[in-house]
């Protein structure tokens, strides 16, 4: 789960993680007197706008209808912050992240103007190779991680954090002067990364990245952006948290399938996959693309789903304009084929099948699914093999 800019600097500012001051701003009839107010508690008239969407690369983006208009803006006083936000708010801002096609802008962040002297990079997250959470820190602070990880690799320092006593003050002072930051700024830092790791650790956090990390020229560490993503696991233990989520930056089909415990996530291709575990979907999207065509979803119903979870899912992937045929591939162990079946019948009966559909179905049951298909009466193609099943419906969405 994703959440925007402001919302995770208000848990960082909880977590005694150092933040800007900011307001976040809804209307633009709001943004003249939020940005006075702003001006008035720091005494300083620099303030910048900043979009809040679910998409990273917004400072080089650009607006559809204000193409000289970046996401960011730096301004002076409260009537400029008032101008370039009428323009930003309802617009649609193309970033990297967003794809052509880009994210409308409902709300603003406003933030005081901050004296940078540095900029630099740093992220906690889970490396999976070692099991451990892993802090990583950058002098080059703006810029995307994966940019700087292909172009100088070495200037991305790592430290892996014990699980058994966490973070240790040794490990901040090298990742603090494998930064050239100086013994002051050190010891700011580590007392800055200390509270960022435990923020991690407690709010159940994937990814908290801070790009950039600002040292000001009075020698204070702040964090002048936040990107934080949770474990969707883990959001049973922060109702708050979940409550955070904003639909609108969230596709609409993957909300659907979290109601019904579906693992689902929507792809650009034509090829609807409902598949039973998700090393047998990835198997089928790639088997698909083998045979020359492009999923359009990764769609994984579980061992233990039920009729009416698979007729929730049937629904789902006919919902995507782009879809041109649909490949059911189950495998029934702790899953029951008959029961695949009921649900793929009853599915196509209620919401109507306008494209092919190929069913493969091996396992528990099997003859009784089978069985089942082929008295429905529903234009339905079986297949006899994973491979059999991929060549079928590719062929036939041709």
């Amino acid at each position: 789960m994703k959440i925007h800019e402001y919302q995770g600097k208000e848990l960082l500012k909880a977590a005694k993680v150092p933040v800007p001051l900011s307001k976040v701003v809804f209307n633009a009839s709001e943004v003249r007197a939020a940005a006075a107010a702003l001006i008035e508690s720091t005494g300083n008239e620099i303030v910048v706008v900043k979009s809040q969407i679910h998409a990273g690369g917004r400072g080089k983006g650009r607006f559809k209808e204000h193409p000289e208009l970046g996401g960011v803006k730096v301004v002076k006083g409260a009537d400029a912050a008032a101008e370039v936000a009428a323009k930003m708010l309802g617009s649609t801002l193309v970033t990297v992240q967003t794809g052509p096609e880009g994210k409308v802008v409902n709300r603003l962040l406003l933030e005081q103007g901050v004296d940078i002297a540095r900029e630099l990079y740093l992220a906690a997250t889970l490396d999976r190779a070692t099991g451990r959470v892993t802090v990583m820190a950058s002098t080059e602070g703006g810029m995307e991680i994966e940019e700087v990880a292909e172009a100088h690799p070495e200037k991305i320092l790592r430290e892996s954090i014990d699980p058994a006593v966490g973070l240790v003050p040794y490990q901040a002072r090298k990742l603090a002067f494998g930064l050239g930051l100086d013994v002051t700024v050190a010891s700011k830092f580590g007392k800055f990364l200390t509270a960022l790791t435990s923020a991690y650790e407690k709010l159940d956090c994937a990814l908290l990245e801070v790009n950039p990390l600002v040292i000001t020229k009075q020698g204070d560490v702040i964090a002048l952006d936040a990107k934080i993503n949770f474990d969707d696991n883990a959001l049973y233990r922060h109702p708050d948290i979940e409550l955070l989520r904003d639909a609108d930056e969230e596709d609409a089909a993957e909300l659907e399938a979290k109601k019904y415990d579906l693992s689902y996530v929507n792809l650009d291709g034509t090829i609807g996959c409902m598949v039973n575990g998700a090393g047998l979907a990835m198997a089928t999207m790639d088997i698909i693309k083998y045979f020359g065509a492009e999923p359009s979803n990764f769609l994984d119903v579980g061992g233990g789903a039920t009729a009416d979870k698979v007729t929730a899912a049937f629904k789902i992937i006919t919902a995507d304009p782009a879809l041109r045929g649909i490949l059911v591939n189950i495998f029934g162990g702790i899953m029951k084929c008959d029961v695949i079946a009921q649900g793929v019948i009853a599915a196509v009966k209620e919401v109507g099948l306008k494209v092919p559909l190929v069913v493969r179905l091996e396992g528990t049951n099997v003859e009784a699914g089978k069985k089942m298909l082929e008295e429905s009466g529903l234009p339905i193609t079986t297949g006899s093999s994973l491979r059999d099943a991929a060549q079928k419906i590719v062929e036939l969405t041709k």
